[in-house]
């Protein structure tokens, strides 16, 4: 048996009612019925006098009965533009939450549409409910940089850009008691925009990334699908009316004629008209074009930005359906401002809907489609109310979408942000002289169960489910010891006369040494102890301190005044360095403990005087030598001391400057004889004449000695 469908589309300027058969997935066109509202009862698809559009729908009705026979149940469709979009940006603190995971992420996004849902409810009526039927994420950022996604991120905020759909209560409920007062009983009820998108985009093609907008008389609505399914819808509240108004200021005609004139335009590329005065004009497409262009321009503006709103980017395509989509040049320019192909910006008319019969009955065109879409969608694809439990609380959602826990929590106003637990309080420490906040530990994800299971925020739910929703738990304060803030804390290595030792680090704690298990507390000041000293090092590995004081004054007398030399008095050294016991050492450092021997006198000249001796070159027996003779001389009871002979510590000496006088004795200071064994009869020469010991030497002096 075939079944008969009635369906209304209730728009802004009329009412069309449809009467179809489905017969095995095909459906006829019987007849159709078009009846223009008398007064603005209809204002942006929303029905705002009752008594008014339950009159035209009724007058619709009777048309077809007389025809058909009675009708009772009604197929309709809430007007696109009734839709409420919004668009919202919410930022979150994740320092304290470690790497974001799926759960955390459809918590940010379901805040931001809740957020929406409260702003939109300021906006327009406080006393309003707002059904979410959809949104899309814009943006993601991680630290102010945007991000493909924040799953397995990690930083100190997130932030995700949404826009939500949200359709007003009281849109269905004034198209209820408007079927009411016309004996109607709504049979099932759809979107426009989904029923425009059921009849043009079937499901196998909505993995495309395609726009649908219905271009009425007040305003264009647009739906977006993508990946499978309808991700967005939205409203451009300019339209056909927007061309009417441009024809009617620039050639002074009367709304209606300019209505007429735009039809005749588009369908005959020329317009023959009267205008207010009685003059007739008639014009060639070309004219009108150039007369009104920029309001063409202006609509595609329009509608390319709605798009880019809801979608982001441009789309793959662009269907564009309604008897305002025929205005001459419009998808043209809307290609040419969304960057796209003209052949990717298409006008889809009756023609184009596979499941209907070619019928001469059928109207051509796409100011058709959306009521022949309402028949189809609301017997396929009816949207229903669900009743559902949330703490025991019945909620009514608009089943217009694959329905999750998460859409019931914000049905409920329940506040998300709410529902996880706070983050235990931190500690404030200081480290190494600089502050470190110590996190307490993360709050705990609330316990959703659907129906006694345990569920997330985007499991599916159902008409009937019960859900109980339990806060997540706070998160408890800090709890760190210094291990956790330290690790394992390597030994030093020190060296001690060639041979290694560990010794380990220390850690105080406001100033007091501790073990690494100690917990810390708010404000607590911890160091490492990196150094130590080198009498403690020494005490700590149990080696002996050194038998002697750390120095050992060296100390002589020289003209009756006490001199001392730190150099020959020192037996400590760090890194050779000459140190004291009190002295730090750390990690590599090599401590020595070393005896040094006694200086000769020619080491304490060198500590005592800072002349320059003065070298004579002279020759003695044939042999080239140079006599570099003491710029001074020790002397010990006044014998003179030799400059290899030790000085101990103690010893009282003279000390005399010589002059830059040379004499011959010089000479044997420098050369190997044994004055001591020179008999009575030898014979001294210089340069050739007989010469003392006394002589005075002059540069290059011939010295000869014969024995």
């Amino acid at each position: 048996m075939k079944e008969r469908i009635f369906a209304l589309d209730i728009g802004t300027r009329s009412v069309v009612g449809m009467l179809l058969e489905a017969d095995a997935g095909v459906y006829t066109l019987i007849d159709h019925e078009m009846v223009e509202h008398d007064e603005r009862s209809m204002l942006d698809g929303q029905i705002h006098d009752v008594v008014a559009v339950a009159q035209v729908i009724s007058e619709v009705k009777h048309k077809l009965e007389e025809k058909h026979g009675p009708l009772y149940k009604v197929c309709v469709a809430a007007a696109g533009r009734s839709l409420q979009t919004k668009r919202v940006r919410i930022r979150h603190s994740i320092s304290e939450r470690g790497v974001l995971d799926k759960e955390q992420v459809q918590h940010l996004e379901l805040s931001a549409v809740q957020q929406a849902q409260y702003e939109i409810a300021q906006s327009k009526d406080k006393s309003s409910d707002y059904y979410c039927v959809g949104y899309s994420v814009l943006h993601y950022q991680l630290d102010e940089q945007d991000i493909g996604s924040l799953i397995d991120q990690q930083g100190n905020e997130a932030s995700a850009e949404i826009i939500t759909t949200f359709l007003p209560k009281v849109v269905i409920e004034s198209l209820l008691s408007a079927l009411k007062r016309s004996n109607l009983e709504m049979d099932a009820l759809t979107l426009e925009p989904i029923a425009a998108i059921s009849v043009l985009i079937p499901p196998s093609m909505r993995r495309l990334n395609v726009a649908l907008v219905d271009i009425g008389a007040g305003t264009s609505d647009i739906a977006i699908t993508n990946e499978g399914t309808i991700t967005a819808y939205g409203m451009v509240p300019k339209a056909g009316d927007e061309i009417t108004e441009a024809l009617s200021d620039h050639y002074l005609l009367d709304f209606h004629v300019a209505e007429a004139a735009k039809r005749d335009w588009a369908e005959k590329d020329a317009i023959t008209t009267m205008d207010i005065l009685g003059f007739e004009q008639q014009l060639n497409g070309d004219q009108v074009e150039q007369d009104i262009g920029h309001a063409v321009d202006q609509l595609a503006e329009a509608i390319a930005a709605g798009i880019i709103q809801l979608n982001a980017v441009a789309p793959k395509a662009v269907m564009l359906v309604g008897g305002g989509s025929q205005t001459p040049g419009l998808a043209g320019r809307l290609a040419s401002m969304l960057e796209l192909p003209e052949n990717r910006v298409a006008i889809r008319g009756t023609e184009a809907i596979q499941p209907l019969a070619k019928t001469d009955n059928v109207p051509v065109g796409p100011a058709f489609i959306t009521p022949i879409g309402i028949a189809l969608a609301a017997k396929q694809n009816p949207v229903h109310y669900v009743s559902i439990e949330v703490n025991g609380r019945v909620i009514r959602l608009f089943d217009m979408k694959k329905l999750t826990v998460g859409d019931a929590l914000l049905a409920a106003g329940i506040q998300i942000a709410r529902l996880y637990g706070k983050p235990g309080a931190a500690c404030m420490i200081t480290f190494q002289g600089k502050p470190l906040t110590l996190p307490g530990t993360i709050g705990k994800a609330p316990k959703i169960r659907c129906n006694q299971q345990l569920a997330g925020l985007d499991s599916p739910i159902y008409d009937g489910d019960k859900l109980e929703v339990e806060a997540g738990e706070d998160g408890l304060p800090a709890q760190v010891t210094v291990h956790d803030i330290t690790g394992d804390l390597e030994p030093m290595t020190v060296f001690y006369n060639g041979e290694s030792y560990q010794v380990k680090q220390q850690v105080l704690v406001n100033g007091q040494p501790v073990q690494t298990s100690h917990r810390l507390e708010d404000r607590d000041e911890v160091l490492l102890q990196r150094v130590t000293t080198a009498e403690r090092f020494l005490h700590e590995q149990k080696l002996p301190l050194p038998a002697l004081p750390e120095t050992k004054e060296y100390e002589v007398f020289i003209n009756d005044k006490p001199v001392s030399i730190e150099t020959f008095g020192q037996v400590f050294t760090i890194n050779d360095v000459p140190a004291r016991l009190r002295d730090q050492v750390t990690d590599g450092d090599s401590i020595r403990i070393q005896e040094r021997k006694v200086p000769t006198a020619a080491e304490l000249l060198s500590h005592l005087q800072t002349d320059t001796p003065t070298t004579l070159t002279v020759e003695f027996n044939g042999s080239t030598i140079k006599v570099t003779p003491p710029a001074a001389q020790l002397y010990n009871k006044e014998k003179p001391v030799e400059l290899d002979e030790p000085i101990p510590s103690g010893t009282r000496l003279h000390m005399r400057v010589t002059t830059d006088q040379f004499i011959i004795q010089d000479i044997f200071r420098f050369v190997d004889i044994d004055l001591t064994k020179v008999s009575g009869n030898f014979q001294l020469y210089k340069n050739g004449s007989p010469a003392s010991f006394h002589d005075v030497l002059s540069p290059h002096d011939k010295i000869e000695l014969t024995m």
